[in-house]
């Protein structure tokens, strides 16, 4: 059973299946093999040769990304049999928005001296070493650091160069992500469930589309919003037990300064 796929494709650049394949990231043979499983159309024929176009490459970015989430090929041959009009593209874009991609590549270079600088340290070896471990940074070459997370290495070194120890800080990074990815994943769950399913549910309606799409990219950027204000007011409410539990002990140990003194 084929699954038609309606993205217009009207002066469409076209590709002979070897095309096909290396734009899709993947093999002839599994390009082949997905066809005759009815996942992707039949390509335009000119005589013995088959001619695929944006759409066909699409449909196999989607199968490609679904396999890499963990997806068997029988359930996605299942879904995309079960919703033969959806766009290949629709459904990149939202499993885009409610994935964890970040768009542009936000990596930057910089040399090794440069990041011992940024956190105040002689020898940033030992730093880079631990940043790699992260995820954080690789090394290009002896002189070229690529960091991968700038946003988060950049003030993660700034917090060195005011006092922090660099172990205290890159201790902190797995403690976070910890939390962090759970309430990436609740929450991505909850749109999920409370906003996309019901879509699906409806058989994806075109003209749903755009409705659909407007309330995940708002909802979004509103959770990470609510999520750093209450981590100020967790942190600041932190604060202020710290100090005061400080101010407590000073206050216990001047008696006892003054009585020893005396």
């Amino acid at each position: 059973m084929l699954s038609p796929m309606r993205e217009p494709t009207s002066n469409a650049e076209e590709f002979t299946v070897d095309e096909l394949a290396s734009r899709a990231n993947m093999t002839v043979r599994n390009v082949r093999a997905y066809a005759s499983r009815g996942l992707i159309d039949p390509p335009r024929l000119e005589g013995r040769t088959g001619y695929y176009n944006r759409s066909h490459l699409q449909r196999l970015q989607l199968i490609r990304q679904l396999l890499d989430r963990g997806f068997t090929l029988a359930a996605v041959e299942d879904a995309i049999v079960k919703s033969p009009t959806t766009a290949p593209g629709h459904a990149l874009e939202l499993m885009t928005l409610l994935g964890h991609s970040g768009g542009d590549d936000p990596s930057v270079l910089m040399s090794p001296d440069d990041l011992a600088a940024l956190a105040n340290v002689q020898h940033a070896d030992p730093l880079i070493d631990a940043l790699a471990e992260l995820g954080l940074v690789e090394r290009v070459d002896e002189r070229t650091l690529r960091i991968l997370d700038p946003q988060v290495v950049r003030p993660g070194a700034a917090a060195v160069a005011l006092g922090l120890a660099p172990e205290t800080v890159i201790d902190a990074v797995p403690i976070l992500r910890e939390h962090l990815r759970a309430i990436a994943d609740h929450l991505v769950e909850r749109v999920s469930d409370e906003i996309v399913q019901p879509f699906v549910d409806q058989g994806l309606p075109e003209n749903e589309w755009p409705r659909v799409f407007g309330a995940v990219e708002e909802l979004l950027p509103i959770a990470s919003q609510v999520i750093l204000a209450l981590f100020r007011s967790e942190l600041q409410e932190s604060i202020e037990i710290e100090v005061g539990d400080k101010l407590q002990q000073m206050g216990e140990s001047g008696p006892e300064g003054s009585a020893s003194a005396s």
